[in-house]
């Protein structure tokens, strides 16, 4: 049986296992860019107070492997509170965890060294704070960050697959019960790299496409 042969033949099961993998993607794409894009400029706007220690605590995270964090939440955590919660969410909360933190990063970093001389020009040509922002700021941080975020968001889809140990039905579990069935190793995995690349290789491309665009719209003012 060939790997397209079983993508067709289990075509309903890796469908709903890609679905729910979309599913506990989008969540964590949308609580981690909201809430680290805050995070982030709280880290700039408060550099004294708030900025060491979100540094800190995003230093600790990303120094933890995501599953590590996964499974501390679904196992000790939750046997030290006496409490049995859906692995789904689960999963969502220790995604979320790293991407917001990763979010920050980016957000701080893109904030912090963003080119003073942009603003300065603007005031000597006589241009408000809001139209300077607008016109100006905003455009700028947003072709310099959107690159680095979609990149980790890519990351972040494919970080889902670890969900899969905590018994939540995504696709790579959907693979391991359909290799199970008919033990085809080569194409089934083959077929879950193609999955993959179908939604994450676009992604990639668009955000290195960004990344040339921006530096070329810098270089060019």
């Amino acid at each position: 049986m060939t790997t397209l042969g079983i993508l067709w033949q289990y075509r309903q099961a890796f469908a709903s296992g890609l679905a729910v993998s979309l599913k506990i993607a989008l969540s964590v794409w949308a609580i981690g860019l909201v809430f680290g894009t805050i995070l982030g400029v709280l880290a700039v706007r408060f550099r004294k107070t708030l900025g060491g220690a979100i540094g800190v605590l995003g230093a600790i995270i990303s120094a933890i492997p995501v599953l590590v964090i996964l499974f501390w939440l679904h196992y000790p955590l939750q046997a030290a509170l006496d409490v049995v919660i859906d692995p789904f969410y689960t999963a969502v909360a220790a995604f979320s965890l790293v991407n917001v933190f990763g979010v920050a990063g980016i957000v701080k970093a893109g904030l912090a060294n963003f080119p003073s001389q942009y603003i300065v020009a603007a005031r000597v040509c006589g241009l408000g704070r809001r139209v300077t922002a607008l016109r100006i700021v905003i455009p700028l941080l947003v072709g310099q960050l959107i690159p680095g975020l979609l990149l980790l968001q890519v990351t972040m889809f494919q970080v889902t697959l670890f969900a899969s140990l905590i018994s939540v039905d995504e696709i790579f579990r959907v693979a391991q019960r359909v290799n199970a069935e008919v033990y085809r190793p080569v194409q089934i995995y083959t077929g879950l790299a193609i999955l993959f690349l179908i939604v994450c290789l676009p992604l990639n491309v668009f955000a290195h496409w960004l990344g040339k665009r921006f530096s070329v719209l810098t270089s060019d003012r």
